[in-house]
């Protein structure tokens, strides 16, 4: 529970400016300070709660930021939370759903709060800090958590950290650990390199690295990591926090807020209902809220009403353990053998043969939301979404409970958004441009109509075995596109075993993909107009060129190969695909097929009215096709 509150800022946003019918927004800046009771079962799962410091009342402390955007005037406002859980610290939804900047961690504009939509809905969006690990820099929302002991003294665990030099981040100079070394003797560590996750690891001799402090480590003799390379340091940690309790404090923040009189201080009016958005790391964090049991509250009351977890696929996050890790994450090249994939993975109830468990994400016990996953084909070659909605060996198609929807947005990448580019940056092909977020737009929206009056969502949309559209990676039948990188695997989705010392993999769920059309776009899903209508073919996937290693998937991006523009340029490439000039007659005949698209889209609410005239007057001013 929450013990007190600490608002430092009450300022206006944007100068002041309206924001449609919900009028001005204000921006409420400050620090929570709450208590959880071991003894309760509702916090029992948290990993180390009975090593943790205890204050006068028995109780174990943490306390975390917090960030506020309320309508200044409560009446014009929906009643209703929009919690994002943050990425690493990180405020994504105006880069994502907003269509604004990227990096806005601190938003005080018009421009850095994009087209305004989640404003311009009404809602009262609240951050707060979760994990203990999170940069405070620019405003990151973090938990301050007490360290773990055993009796007073120290905890140490040997621990292995992963470093990959380029891929999700810059070059590195050196390898910062993900926790304290326990001791600074080399002969008691390990470092390894390997080009791919399969290689044996070579261990590097001990004058070819060194501790820079208690934190980090370097190659020898300014030598720098080779990019792609994986490298593994294994090392006595200590100090371990109670990392858990970020699950604890996003709970009691929501109850606080939605429950409690005196918290008006900081929403302004009374909040009927709650909703939570992640994205990514952020969407896995929401999975681990429900499955653990942390949408009931103390008191037994329910926190989120209703959850929208974007591009998670079937993930966790790795954090209420001892020594986690939370910013891992697995893919086809890097960070294997953490605990993220963790059955059960569906909202249905199903059985593991790999495991012999029995189980499903949703709880039954009253506490589970509604509950809206949303997809971009990366996620079915990267983190294994097929089985949202297939038994765990894919053999076949599974219904979902009432309270439970899942969507696959065709065509588009881990992470995409407006302004993205198709510069190939790590990757042989060009990257992915095309937004899937007018679709999870419509799907938010959809999401706080059924919280607020019970319409039902759109039913869901996927690619299916039954239909024919969800296929084995090798059997997608895409085309022979001159000069394009073509993947024909998925990333393995395996158990959990030992994280330290990780053994072989013996076992492995099977993992789906979408089949594709002639133009290689993908058939099932939700077809928005640049996968419908298309110019291009748009992949969830691509792959790294030199001088990283050849043939790996690329960590999040997708692909974008453009159609010939017209017949001679189509013949003289041996492209297979139909050039611009041979699919579209005229500009008026390309308007018109967008339209159509468009209107049923609108039909089924998977787009809203703003992105239907966009998406058509987006048509009418397209350069690439002949007037």
């Amino acid at each position: 529970m929450l013990l007190s509150i600490d608002i430092q800022a009450v300022e206006p946003l944007a100068d002041g400016a309206a924001f449609g019918a919900a009028g001005a927004y204000e921006r409420v800046i400050g620090t929570a300070k709450g208590e959880v009771d071991p003894a309760d079962p509702a916090n029992r799962g948290i990993a180390l709660i009975d090593k943790a410091p205890l204050n006068a009342r028995g109780k174990v402390e943490y306390t975390t930021d917090f960030f506020v955007l309320r309508p200044k005037d409560p009446a014009k406002g929906n009643g209703r939370i929009l919690y994002e859980v943050n990425n690493r610290g990180r405020k994504m939804l105006f880069g994502n759903i907003a269509d604004g900047p990227q990096g806005v961690n601190d938003p005080k504009t018009m421009a850095d709060c994009g087209n305004g939509f989640p404003m311009r809905m009404g809602w009262t969006i609240v951050w707060s800090g979760w994990d203990p690990d999170a940069p405070r820099a620019n405003m990151g929302l973090a938990l301050a958590a007490p360290v773990a002991t055993d009796g007073g003294q120290p905890i140490v665990q040997t621990v292995r950290d992963e470093f990959v030099s380029g891929t999700r981040v810059g070059v590195l100079e050196a390898f910062k650990l993900s926790y304290a070394a326990a001791t600074l003797d080399q002969t008691r560590a390990r470092l390894t390199v390997r080009e791919r996750a399969a290689d044996e690891p070579r261990e590097l001799p001990l004058n070819q690295w060194s501790f820079v402090d208690g934190r980090s480590i370097k190659l020898g003799d300014g030598t720098k990591p080779q990019p792609g390379y994986l490298y593994e340091f294994h090392y006595e940690a200590r100090n371990p926090k109670l990392q858990g309790l970020g699950f604890a404090a996003t709970r009691d923040v929501v109850s606080w807020l939605r429950y409690d009189p005196d918290a008006v201080r900081a929403t302004g009016g009374r909040i009927t209902h709650a909703l939570a958005i992640g994205f990514s790391q952020a969407g896995r964090y929401l999975r681990n809220h429900i499955s653990e049991g942390f949408n009931r509250d103390e008191q037994g009351r329910k926190v989120f009403d209703g959850i929208h977890s974007h591009i998670a696929g079937i993930g966790r996050v790795f954090f209420n353990m001892p020594f986690a890790q939370p910013a891992r994450t697995g893919t086809q090249h890097e960070d294997h053998d953490y605990p993220e994939n963790a059955f059960p993975f569906s909202t249905a109830t199903l059985s593991d043969p790999l495991t012999g468990k029995t189980g499903a994400l949703f709880r039954g016990d009253g506490s589970d939301p509604l509950l809206i996953e949303t997809n971009t084909s990366t996620e079915y070659w990267q983190k294994g979404a097929s089985l949202l909605h297939t038994d765990p060996l894919g053999t076949k198609d599974i219904a979902l409970p009432e309270n439970s929807r899942v969507y696959m947005i065709a065509g588009t990448q881990h992470g995409g958004r407006a302004g993205a580019t198709t510069d190939p940056g790590p990757n042989i092909n060009p990257r992915n441009p095309h937004n899937p977020m007018p679709a999870v737009r419509a799907l938010l929206v959809a999401l706080d109509e059924w919280v607020a009056s019970g319409k039902a969502p759109p039913p869901s949309r996927v690619a299916t075995l039954a239909d024919g559209t969800l296929v084995e990676a090798g059997k997608t039948g895409f085309p022979a596109v001159p000069g394009a990188a073509v993947v024909r695997v998925t990333n393995r989705v395996s158990p959990p075993g030992d994280w330290v010392r990780p053994a072989p993999v013996t076992k492995a769920y099977r993992t789906l993909v979408c089949r594709v059309d002639a133009d290689g776009n993908e058939a099932g899903g939700v077809r928005l107009p640049d996968v419908a209508v298309p110019l291009a073919t748009y992949t969830g996937w691509n792959e790294y060129k030199p001088p990283y290693p050849a043939g790996e998937i690329a960590d999040r991006d997708g692909s974008c190969l453009p159609f010939p523009v017209d017949k001679a340029a189509r013949e003289a490439s041996g492209d297979p695909r139909l050039s611009i000039a041979e699919r579209y007659k005229s500009g008026a005949d390309y308007v018109g097929k967008v339209q159509a698209v468009v209107t049923a889209l609108l039909a089924d609410r998977l787009i809203l009215p703003e992105d239907a005239e966009k998406y058509v007057e987006r048509a009418r001013r397209e350069p690439r096709v002949a007037p």
